[in-house]
């Protein structure tokens, strides 16, 4: 990651979901995706501390359509995922951990050596919807166990029937 900051490196791909295993697994079985996961990671190296070496910094942006389950009808729901973040790397594991929780941005370790397409696939699945649905869903969706009935019948007031047992009804 240091080298590739230091050339100012740029790569881009678009790439099938398939070959993001994780991410795949997440689809509706019945849905298919809209297009191919595209992603583009630039890297660059910015001036550190006063007295301290640039660090590297690398920009992940990525797009993908799946066809999740909606939660509501179960059916192929069409979520867009989209991903802009940056990343500012450090020595180890760590400094990562103590940084983290400190900064705006992500950090991330530069050893153990980190994996761009891994990066680029836990990002999606961050983005993933806690509770995927359809806005409208395009068929009717059926209550079926727990149906609720249009109108609920009147319940009898517990302190009117209490009084006609007190009067003896």
């Amino acid at each position: 990651m240091r080298a590739f900051a230091q050339a100012g490196g740029h790569l881009s791909a678009q790439e099938p979901v398939e070959a993001f295993a994780r991410l795949a697994a997440e689809r509706h079985p019945d849905g298919t995706s809209a297009g191919p996961l595209q992603w583009a990671a630039q890297a660059e190296m910015r001036p550190g501390l006063p007295g301290a070496e640039p660090t590297p910094w690398l920009h992940l942006q990525a797009e993908v359509t799946l066809d999740l389950t909606c939660q509501r009808c179960l059916g192929p729901a069409p979520v867009r995922l989209l991903v802009d973040r940056w990343f500012r790397f450090v020595a180890d594991e760590a400094t990562a951990e103590r940084e983290d929780e400190d900064s705006e941005e992500d950090v991330l370790a530069l050893e153990p050596r980190p994996s761009l397409r891994a990066l680029v696939e836990d990002e999606c699945l961050m983005e993933l919807p806690l509770v995927p649905m359809h806005e409208v869903c395009p068929t009717p969706v059926s209550l079926s166990a727990g149906e609720v009935p249009d109108a609920a019948p009147e319940r009898e007031n517990p302190f009117a029937r209490l009084q006609r047992l007190r009067q003896g009804d």
